[in-house]
């Protein structure tokens, strides 16, 4: 058996006697509809669409709900479509892999087209044109990391590749078209404006706050840098702000997809299905034709789609208004999961563990997460209305951590923990100080993982053992704090780490204006006492 559209029809009956579910719509109807009048668009053809948006899509597919399938592009690194996409005939398995010890298989062919995102490519460039310009397609969507959205560098300046695009204008009638992601995104835009001005929703579907703004930044700033510099029709720059034509919805988006786990590979291959080598592109990137997920999924979007939408309601998603995704992505970030897996990252690491799921097995850190997540969060958690935040907590630490087939490690986890701290411990920090009836100095845990993070700088485990820190763009200014400090004894004098305590930017309060300090330098002490001193803290003071 292999993975292509001939090996599934003509094989139709050993696939599923190995346990697969096989896409169960018309295929060459599909394709045609999709060619013909193409309604979704999505940029980043990475593992969470395909474990994700294109599983959703199929399901969709399978009950008669849509009549049209994904077209997939990929802007950064072509070789995904080259030697992932093109050879399998952009099909893909997912393996769900859940709590009860069971794998789901499933073969998902929701993907109509793939192209690159390359505007030296004539015939995919203007098929992508084409695209663009249909009066059918409404929505345009985006899982190309908060990094792919950045113009300027950290000093505000913005990227050469950026300026360029500025200058070279959106390519049309001959001229030069952009090199950078998103100056191509916005010449398709543009494309889309100079063809009669149809309406598109574009969708951020990445994982950062208030995704649909920083969208909205880029296409605005090459549509005023074009107009301004008159290489694009002057109403092109109205034409992206006016939300009846163009609209950047928020969207809140929740499903760990792990990279492909050579274990799922094994599982695969004893099915008898062959061809599924992995590669690792010129880019460094690491693509299979599988990929690995967990069961649990959340996307929530803001529901403005001035041209239509697809009916993805029928398959999980929650549509609603801005503020209500701004209230979720809050409740996830701030309380239910994000400061429960730093929580694990920094003191797995500490504590020589390599899976997350193995953590949860220990009753301290598990204990130790249920009062963060609970006790100290959910007091003044954001609830949104349409998530019961309680229940997402049961889920997170019952279901989705523990999860034994999820191979997820602290140390992925663990990386630029000081650009994390804020958002996921700061804000319930501040939150206790505007409530009357609540006292920061009840916080007990959120000081004991700061305290966690200081002993992590200092790069040496529970046992005494070296490790290497994550990537952090902060660890080296970080780790001069704790230089002095060495694992033999509780240290004495603990005034160097006074200025970082204080940085609001890294804990977003000042510790020691809310009388945190002192009790984080009490803990930090307690933890570096000597070989064994991480377990014990955790043992003195998870109660």
């Amino acid at each position: 058996m292999e993975l292509t559209r001939k090996s599934i029809q003509e094989q139709r009956e050993a696939f599923l006697q190995a346990g697969y579910r096989l896409p169960e719509f018309d295929y060459d109807k599909v394709k045609a509809a999709t060619e013909a009048s193409p309604a979704w668009i999505h940029f980043g053809a990475g593992n969470i669409f395909r474990a994700f948006q294109c599983n959703l899509l199929q399901n969709l597919l399978n009950q008669g709900a849509v009549d049209t399938g994904l077209i997939a592009v990929e802007g950064f690194d072509y070789e995904i479509i080259e030697k992932m996409y093109w050879p399998h005939d952009n099909l893909s398995i997912l393996a769900t892999l859940k709590a009860d010890n069971t794998v789901e298989k499933t073969i998902v062919g929701s993907i109509m087209e793939s192209l690159v995102l390359d505007s030296a490519n004539q015939s995919q460039y203007q098929r992508l044109k084409q695209i663009f310009a249909a009066p059918s397609l409404q929505m345009a969507s985006f899982t190309i990391t908060e990094k792919g959205y950045a113009l300027t560098d950290a000093k505000g300046n913005v990227l050469p590749a950026i300026a360029a695009d500025y200058a070279k204008g959106p390519g049309q009638d001959g001229g030069q078209a952009p090199d950078s992601y998103l100056g191509k995104v916005v010449s398709l835009l543009y494309h889309r404006y100079v063809s009669g001005k149809k309406p598109i929703a574009m969708v951020s579907m990445d994982n950062c706050s208030h995704n649909g703004d920083k969208l909205a930044a880029a296409v605005w700033a090459f549509a005023d840098a074009w107009c301004g510099n008159g290489l694009a029709e002057g109403g092109f720059a109205a034409y992206v702000r006016d939300p009846k034509a163009v609209s950047y919805p928020w969207s809140m988006i929740d499903k760990i997809t792990p990279r492909p786990d050579a274990k799922v590979e094994e599982m695969l291959n004893r099915d008898g299905i062959q061809g599924l080598d992995a590669a690792i592109t010129s880019k460094n990137t690491y693509v299979a034709p599988f990929v690995n997920a967990e069961e649990c999924e959340y996307l929530v979007i803001e529901d403005h789609f001035p041209n239509g939408r697809p009916a993805l309601e029928k398959g999980g998603v929650i549509f609603t208004e801005r503020e209500t995704v701004d209230k979720v992505e809050k409740m996830k970030v701030c309380t239910c999961l994000n400061p429960l897996h730093t929580t694990l990252a920094i003191y797995g690491c500490l504590l020589g563990y390599t899976l997350v799921s193995e953590e949860m097995k220990n009753p301290l850190l598990k204990r130790f997460v249920e009062i963060i997540g609970y006790r100290e969060g959910l007091p003044v958690v954001v609830d949104p209305g349409i998530l019961d935040p309680r229940e997402f907590i049961d889920t997170v630490v019952n279901v989705r951590i523990p999860n034994p087939f999820m191979p997820d490690a602290p140390q992925r986890i663990a990386t630029d923990t000081s650009q994390k701290l804020a958002i996921r411990f700061g804000e319930t920090i501040k939150a206790y100080q505007k409530r009357s009836d609540l006292d920061p100095a009840d916080l007990k845990l959120i000081p004991l993982v700061f305290a966690g993070w200081l002993r992590y700088l200092m790069a040496v485990d529970d046992q005494g053992k070296p490790f290497t820190p994550s990537s952090d763009p902060l660890l080296q200014a970080a780790t001069a704090y704790v230089a002095d400090y060495r694992l033999d004894a509780s240290p004495k004098d603990l005034s160097r780490l006074d200025p970082l305590l204080s940085n609001e930017k890294v804990f977003g309060v000042d510790l020691k204006e809310v009388h945190m300090d002192e009790l984080v330098k009490e803990y930090f002490a307690e933890l570096s006492a000597g070989v064994g001193a991480v377990k014990a803290t955790l043992e003195k003071y998870v109660k």
